[in-house]
């Protein structure tokens, strides 16, 4: 049966191994063509192909329920269940999601985008099973780079301590498959689920210890010699550690050879106790470029296959290419200056400031919070850390940043990437709500660049500077410096008039800009003469400015929610001096944004020159009506 025929995972139950790794060949051109196209998570979907489709053959979906962690390896499962049609429109607006959603399929039991929540996550599920009185399997399928995470200890925990029934598949795509994987591997998990053995291990060690003077001796032997056994064919480190959870550990087990998972996946099944599979799989697995190279195709742009090079190739460097680089120009100079990532360094960019200062780019895993705290103490010990994040990521880290780094005032400054709108990936990337977490806490100071340009001014003026300090800015790179070249020396607190006008002020920040000077120019075919203001400083704001607009009305742009954004902060401020509020408040309203490019999402959300110029005129318009 062809990919083309697949229209229900029950499908696969009469197919023979051979038909099902045909299959998975089809499977990997589809990704590969398709995310060429449209871009995408390609090495982590390439690495679970047989992983997903021995899943699907094995359970019974959507009656059982599986659980992605992160949820960006799903791609397999959607071409699985019904979705292979629309698959095209992956990660397009109006599309497929390129992470699992609840609206999208009945297969999708629970919307992810975040590492480590999975097994919180399906140990839930778990329990709402037992408590009315269902009987389906729950499955958490997490990466090894999410065991990084807290959260998922937590959850182990609480799973383990309660032995509530429910499989956890451990993708590991870090170890190399080594001989153990196989036949040996399959035979110990024959054994170890099989009922006699069960009740003969426990009337063994029962029976030993009831025998006066050599019984107890004989169990401790029995126990070194199963020891030892192990060590041979399994994974001991990892089989104790889940083991004092509470977890039984399986493993490890080929992710590629699809009768083998299979097989322990059918034995595992009928477990009635928390249970860990060790899966290993390869990144990039069956794409030369993509195992070759797995970091660059995490996440990558549409690009060509022959040769892997991206399609759309930008001519400038990213905003955190070139904080990395500015960093390390500075770290020169400074050796206090260090910087962390949350298993990020490409991401963020922080692998070009680590080709320069090794040892000071630490990288710490999935695990924001941690990071926050941990650089609130450098900060305590006399350093000054640079934590590199994704605004969306930075959502974790809200309570140490508020009671770790901005309560006792410390040297910290906070570099968020991806701010705004982030285009494909969508809701669950959105950096939308960075500035609604930090504009009420008391001390910090807030900016946010117009450019590339302005960037290392910020990080220059950084280290001038005591107390915290967060820096947001965007995912396309902006570069502005042959028209308006930045100010010599950054001064927070100071905003800067690019262009004046008589009519109307555009107070715009970060990355809008950009298209405040657009909007600039369609107020102008409008007959309406515009002042455009780079708000850079978002707390605290240019007070001495305001106070000076007089009866200029002004409007706020802004890559932001409304609610707790730099709009209201205006508002509060102008309500507090008694002046005139914003005429209109431009920004994300109270809603989820989907996925889609950014300029898409922009003119989706009212957010385009055009349409904000349609606005303001018709509003001056009703206002000179009025006098």
């Amino acid at each position: 049966m062809r990919l083309e025929e697949i229209t229900s995972p029950k499908m696969l139950e009469g197919m023979s191994v051979s038909e099902m790794e045909a299959l998975a060949g089809e499977i990997r051109q589809e990704l590969i063509s398709t995310i060429s196209r449209r871009g995408g998570h390609l090495a982590s979907n390439l690495g679970v192909v047989e992983l997903t489709i021995a899943l699907h053959r094995v359970f019974d979906m959507p009656e059982d329920k599986l659980v992605f962690d992160v949820g960006h390896q799903s791609y397999v499962h959607k071409l699985l269940t019904g979705r292979y049609r629309q698959f095209h429109t992956l990660r397009s607006f109006g599309g497929l999601s390129g992470f699992p959603k609840r609206n999208e399929s009945e297969y999708d039991v629970f919307e992810t985008g975040h590492a480590s929540t999975a097994i919180s996550a399906a140990l839930g599920l778990a329990r709402a099973r037992d408590m009315q009185g269902q009987d389906h399997q729950v499955i958490a399928l997490v990466g090894d780079g999410a065991l990084t995470g807290g959260m998922c200890y937590e959850a182990l925990n609480d799973a383990g301590n309660t032995r509530t029934r429910m499989i956890v598949i451990l993708n590991d795509n870090e170890m190399s498959i080594a001989p153990n994987v196989g036949a040996l591997s399959r035979h110990l998990t024959d054994l170890r689920t099989s009922r006699g053995w069960t009740s003969t291990k426990k009337a063994v060690r029962s029976g030993l210890n009831r025998i006066p003077l050599i019984g107890r001796p004989l169990a401790r032997f029995a126990a070194w010699l199963k020891d030892t056994v192990k060590s041979v064919f399994m994974s001991e480190e990892r089989e104790g550690f889940f083991d004092a959870l509470g977890f039984h550990y399986y493993g490890p087990i080929d992710g590629h050879d699809l009768s083998g998972l299979i097989h322990t996946l059918e034995k595992v099944k009928a477990l009635e106790e928390p249970v860990v599979v060790h899966v290993l799989t390869r990144k990039g697995y069956g794409y030369d470029k993509a195992e070759e190279r797995p970091e660059i195709f995490h996440g990558t742009p549409p690009f060509y296959v022959e040769t892997g090079d991206k399609r759309r190739a930008s001519s400038l460097p990213s905003f955190g290419k070139v904080m990395a680089q500015t960093l390390a120009e500075l770290a020169d100079e400074d050796e206090r200056i260090v910087t962390i990532t949350a298993a990020m360094p490409s991401g963020t960019g922080l692998d070009h400031f680590a080709e320069r200062h090794p040892k000071r780019m630490l990288d710490v895993g999935i695990t924001e919070e941690h990071a926050v705290t941990m650089a609130a103490g450098m900060a305590a010990g006399g350093m000054k850390p640079y934590f590199a994040v994704y605004a969306s990521f930075f959502q974790r880290g809200f309570d140490q940043m508020i009671h770790d780094v901005c309560m006792p005032g410390l040297d910290v400054t906070l570099l968020l990437d991806r701010a705004g709108l982030v285009g494909e990936d969508g809701a669950t990337h959105h950096g939308v709500y960075d500035l609604a977490s930090v504009l009420p806490v008391p001390g910090v100071t807030v900016l946010a660049p117009r450019d590339l340009g302005e960037l290392r001014a910020m990080l220059r003026w950084t280290t001038t500077r005591t107390g915290p300090c967060v820096i947001r800015y965007g995912r396309q790179p902006v570069d502005m410096s042959q028209r308006f070249p930045v100010r010599a020396e950054f001064t927070p607190g100071r905003w800067e008039v690019l262009l004046p006008g008589e009519d109307v002020a555009l107070l715009a920040v970060g990355s809008m800009v950009e298209e405040a000077l657009l909007l600039r120019d369609a107020l102008k075919r409008g007959g309406v003469s515009a002042e455009v203001v780079s708000c850079a400083t978002v707390k605290p704001l240019d007070a001495e400015y305001l106070a000076a607009l007089g009866d200029k009305p002004c409007v706020t742009i802004e890559e932001h929610v409304h609610t707790g954004g730099f709009g209201a902060a205006v508002c509060s401020h102008m309500q507090h001096e008694g002046r005139p509020a914003p005429m209109i408040v431009f920004g994300i309203p109270d809603t989820f944004v989907q996925h889609g490019q950014r300029a898409q999402l922009l003119k989706y959300l009212g957010l385009t020159a055009e349409q904000m110029a349609q606005r303001i005129l018709t509003e001056l318009h009703e206002r000179k009506q009025q006098q």
